[in-house]
């Protein structure tokens, strides 16, 4: 990957020989070096966005310079998240700049969003738009939409391979759709040959697979895989060759645990592992996201440099860009977080890309950046209204949610043909409606939130709008809020609007700052919790819903689904 031009190259040389003045000097630094893995003192010189010397010396030019003194403080790479979702019922600008003042400063995101929302020539421009932030922003090349779309010409040959030869686009998955692998997918093989073609590695799905299905993946060419759920999972794919990410995410906090099972089992090298929160929503990532794995990890037992590796050098060696990202050395991109104490990964000072983000523990201001409009993410118009038939339930099989990711199909029993249903059947009303109101799946939703009169939701997994609720009421009222907003999350009881998320760009994303995010997302939780919720995040619950690489039963745009066979049980019905 080049990021510097000859002009520019020859000016880094030229702060060297004296001439030109660094734009920041970090004095009397003891940092970690992630070569020799030892905290060592030096002077580190950054010239703009660039590390351009690390050693003993201070510069001959230093006019116009900042000098910061690191005297009893401790310096480390910028932290790197591999596997970002920041669509999370979150705005990915602010998720991002958020993360940054805790010291994650570099980003391999998802792109599933940009596929349901713009078409191609839009996203290149908005993924443009992002680079010019003051963090690190990489992105994936997804292969599937991990759910059962009206429209599955989204994901194309030409499309994908565009996707590949970006240069800020650095890997291929998620792979949510490995099965067809195994039933003579080609075109997935296709594709997947094509990104390794490019230097840029496949990550994998493989919850609970076995080492025979994980053998075979592996010959198929996936290069690692973040769904390790104990030290044995982990240990399993170490084996066969795959590069691992340690999760501590809302639904999977399995990092503590892991950590305390690899070195009961006396393992001592950590180089193919990293971190990641796989995708936060605004209130689990309130205190940050990869030094909070840090945290976990050191609370734990992992020896300190290993997890400061595991956050930095690990994921810039594996995406192959170890040369620009990932430890403090002459040539790197300039990320640092400089802490009080070695032993607290929470730094009190973060420079990204070369610019202070944050300062003696004082966050600096950024303005908003990403013009929204100018890509046509804007408020939803539905031109639609929800009417009495869109509310008649007669489907003769339910979706019955036994945790955060199972949903199990059951025979409806009762009788749901009255505008309320007593919360003590613990089922209410569930119906996908297309956002163009041209079709519905309606059926029931058994141990949701059953005390609720009603949910509905413009995020989803597909940008339709979930409506959930025991009483058509107040699932009328919490449409026409929805509508009203533009998009959003809105909770009703007994008439009354008891939360609320507003997520005016597309329907999917908020355009608060992130400190309100984390408070709406709260109140949404506790009010689903005071009636019934009994689960570990709501707004993955609300995404899960139609998400086909989950067991066992699901609702999309072509219908209720058997996951397992991939067959539509119950076929949408046209509006």
């Amino acid at each position: 990957m080049t990021l510097w031009r000859n002009r520019e190259l020859r000016q880094h040389i030229n702060v060297i020989d004296g001439t030109v003045a660094p734009s920041i000097v970090l004095t009397n630094a003891t940092y970690l070096n992630v070569y020799t893995n030892q905290w060592l003192e030096a002077n580190i010189w950054i010239y703009e966005n660039r590390i351009v010397y690390v050693g003993e010396k201070l510069p001959d030019e230093t006019t116009g310079t900042n000098f910061y003194d690191c005297q009893g403080k401790f310096v480390v790479p910028g932290y790197i998240e591999p596997h970002s979702h920041p669509f999370q019922a979150a705005n990915p600008e602010e998720t991002m700049m958020y993360a940054a003042k805790t010291g994650t400063t570099t980003f391999v995101n998802d792109n599933l969003t940009w596929h349901l929302l713009l078409n191609k020539k839009k996203t290149f421009s908005m993924i443009n738009a992002f680079s010019k932030l003051p963090v690190n922003i990489f992105w994936w090349n997804r292969f599937d939409s991990q759910t059962m779309l009206k429209d599955n010409r989204i994901f194309n040959t030409r499309d994908i391979l565009d996707w590949a030869e970006h240069p800020m686009v650095i890997q291929g998955g998620e792979l949510t759709s490995w099965p067809s692998l195994l039933t003579g997918g080609d075109r997935l093989l296709y594709w997947i040959q094509e990104m390794k073609k490019l230097g840029k590695p496949i990550e994998g799905h493989l919850p609970g697979a076995s080492s025979r299905t994980l053998t075979k993946m592996k010959l198929f060419g996936i290069s690692s895989d973040h769904e390790s759920m104990s030290a044995e999972d982990v240990l399993k794919r170490l084996e066969l060759g795959y590069r691992v990410s340690l999760r501590y995410s809302p639904i999977r906090p399995d990092l503590p645990e892991i950590i305390k099972g690899l070195l009961d089992k006396g393992v001592s090298q950590f180089d193919n592992m990293s971190f990641t929160m796989d995708g936060p929503t605004p209130a689990f990532m309130e205190d940050g996201i990869i030094n909070i794995c840090i945290e976990k990890a050191i609370e734990n037992g992992l020896p300190l440099e290993a997890a400061y590796r595991m956050a930095s050098y690990h994921p810039a060696r594996h995406f192959n860009m170890e040369e620009e990202y990932g430890s403090i050395a002459p040539g790197r991109v300039a990320n640092v977080n400089i802490l009080s104490d070695k032993q607290n990964p929470h730094p009190e000072s973060v420079i990204s890309k070369g610019e202070w983000i944050k300062k003696n523990s004082k966050d600096i201001a950024y303005p908003a950046y990403i013009n929204w409009e100018e890509y046509d993410i804007s408020p939803l118009e539905l031109d639609w209204d929800l009417t009495s038939e869109d509310l008649q339930f007669s489907s003769p099989i339910g979706m019955d949610v036994v945790n955060d990711v199972i949903i199990q199909p059951y025979t409806i029993v009762s009788d749901v043909s009255a505008d309320k249903i007593p919360s003590s059947k613990k089922e209410q009303f569930i119906a996908l409606i297309d956002k163009h109101g041209g079709w519905r799946v309606n059926t029931i939703i058994r141990g949701f939130a059953p005390e609720l009169g009603a949910i509905v939701s413009s995020f989803s997994a597909t940008g339709d709008i979930i409506h959930i609720g025991n009483s058509k009421k107040d699932l009328r009222i919490a449409f026409e809020r929805m509508k009203e907003l533009g998009g959003a999350i809105v909770l009703v009881n007994q008439g009354e609007i008891l939360a609320e998320m507003p997520l005016p760009l597309g329907g999917v994303m908020p355009k608060n700052p992130m400190k309100e995010q984390i408070r709406m997302n709260k109140e949404i939780k506790q009010v689903l919790k005071e009636h019934g919720y009994a689960y570990e995040d709501p707004i993955y619950s609300l995404l899960f819903l139609s998400a086909i690489h989950l067991p066992f039963f699901r609702i999309t745009q072509q219908g209720l689904i058997d996951v397992k066979q991939r067959e539509i049980v119950i076929p949408a019905t046209m509006r």
